[in-house]
Formats: C-alpha cells, structure tokens, sequence
C-alpha cells in the first residue's frame, strides 16, 4: 500500500518530481469515495488534502501509522486538529502559497461587478443594445472594506490602492500597533459596514463568524455596494445575500465558497436567476502558478516530516 496518499488534486509535474522514488498514490476522486480512501491509508505515512477531505477521528483511525497532514491550502476546518496532535500527526498548511491568487480573484470581483458590463453577453450577442442600463461605475474613489486583515486581506489592499481606492479594515484579533493599520483604516465593524463600497471577506469560519454577514449587516452596507466571499462558506448567509440582490439593495456579489460544497441542485436552486451574481467554485486561491507553489510547499513540508 501506498506511504503517501493524495486525496485531491495537487500539481502533477510535482509529484513527480517531489516523490520520484516513494510509493505514491495519487487519486483526486478520491475525495469522493471515502471507503476506499480508508482503506487506502492502511500504510500510508502521509496523507495530502484540500479543503473537502474530512480528516476526523473516524479517517485517522484507519491510518495507524499517519505522520503528517498536508493541507493544500491555509483553512483547517475539514481538518481536526486537535485529534491530529493527540495521535501524535502533524497537520501542514500551505501558509501564503495561494495569497496572491486569492488578491487578484478579490480585486477583478469588484472590477466586473462595479463595472457590470460583463453580463450582457447573450443581448448583445442577440442584437440588443443595452449601454446605458450597463453603465457601470470606476472603481478610483472607493472604499474597500476588508472583514478581516490577515496576509491575503493586506495583499489585496495594497493592489486596491494601487488602483486609487481607499482601504479599511476590521480585525479585532490584529493589533493596533501592527504597521498594516499605517496604510489601512481601522475601523470597528458597524463602521466598516456602513462605509464600504465594496466589502471583501477574509475571516476564518467559527462560532464568531458564521453568518456574520447577515440580513442586518448587509442592510448597514452603503446603497450600491457590491459583495465578495472568498474566504469561506457560512461567513456570509446566503439567503440573505440573494434577498439583497433581488431587491436592488445590494449591487452585486461574488461567492467563491459555500455551506455546502460541492453544491447540489438543491442547494444551488436558490441562486437561480438571481441578478448581478457570479458564483465561482471554491477556486479564487487555485491558479496555476499558485496550485504549483501549494504543491512544492506541501511536498517539501511532507518529505521533512518522513525523511529521506
């Protein structure tokens, strides 16, 4: 049996060249198939995850002799941790690997849903001319709001002032010495609420944080302003935010992650139809270059752990 598994996709050229010589098993669907997933860790030293792999008590049960925990990515709520340390696994993120990848998917989400112009693609390919009801707004002059000010909130920061808008942030874990808070307006969070053009996401999901972007927050929210979750599914209520979209409320929104992913018909049947919304899947952290550098991060963290 294999001495390393990996249970989602990771780049391949990578392993290939990370793990020439060891034992590898590598199976992206594997992910779906949870029995022989199990069953695949018999032997393995090393199991190599995204973000839809749950490693609970039940999947480290049947990995006895598991070492460590490659995450391809930075968020660990499909990973139990703390059943990791008491097995004695340690659990790697790839901590900053997918930063920029997340920024630039959060500043080209403002872009186009200011900008709005993007959604006409079937009318004008139809013959319909439909300029002055797309005539979108600049993104110079306004304010981003980040809900959130880690690494991935501060980088897209900077690249929102590089294109003249003027940044705030909430984060009442960040202190207020920190040098970010010299570039970046610090603000508590009704204040950030009500003065945000667009509001960007970039929190972990706990108790503190589920639904924190509710009905009553997003009323807060300037006319006009535009939303954009890339951080994780169930920081935003995603009623809500469709309520807000079908009334005019609010001017847009951009999900990248949600409560239940992969969606399901039944879960994605609320989002029908709904106006000025792009929905992308769980991919603003995964680009080409940045699933390389995840791979090379993980791959390096998992041959530490093993050894030659």
């Amino acid at each position: 049996m294999a001495e390393i598994v990996i249970s989602e996709f990771m780049d391949e050229a990578v392993i290939a060249r990370a793990f020439a010589g060891r034992d590898v098993l590598y199976d992206a669907a594997l992910v779906d198939r949870p029995e022989a997933l199990a069953r695949a860790l018999g032997d393995a030293r090393a199991l190599i995850v995204r973000n839809r792999t749950q490693v609970r008590d039940a999947l480290l049960a049947a990995a006895p002799r598991l070492r460590v925990v490659g995450r391809l990515g930075v968020g660990l709520d499909n990973i139990d941790v703390a059943a990791c340390k008491a097995r004695g696994v340690e659990v790697h993120p790839a901590t900053g690997a997918n930063d920029l990848a997340v920024a630039e998917y959060a500043i080209t989400a403002a872009l186009v849903l200011l900008r709005r112009a993007w959604f006409a693609t079937d009318e004008v390919s139809a013959g319909t001319w439909p300029r002055t009801r797309l005539m979108g707004r600049e993104i110079a002059g306004k304010r981003l709001g980040l809900l959130g000010c880690g690494a991935i909130a501060r980088m897209t920061a900077g690249r929102a002032r590089a294109l003249g808008m003027r940044v705030a942030a909430h984060d009442p874990y960040l202190p207020a010495s920190h040098p970010a808070w010299h570039d970046i307006e610090r603000l508590g969070l009704d204040e950030l609420f009500a003065a945000s053009d667009v509001l960007s996401c970039h929190v972990p999901l706990a108790p503190d944080t589920r639904h924190l972007v509710d009905a009553a927050r997003l009323a807060q929210l300037p006319a006009g302003a535009v939303l954009i979750n890339a951080a994780r599914g169930g920081v935003v209520d995603e009623a809500a935010v469709v309520a807000a979209l079908r009334s005019g409320r609010l001017a847009g929104a951009a999900l990248d992650v949600f409560e239940t992913e992969p969606l399901d018909p039944a879960a994605g049947a609320r989002f029908h139809d709904v106006p000025n919304l792009i929905l992308t899947p769980h991919i603003a952290g995964v680009t080409e270059e940045s699933n390389a550098r995840v791979s090379e991060v993980i791959a390096a963290a998992v041959l530490r752990i093993l050894g030659a």
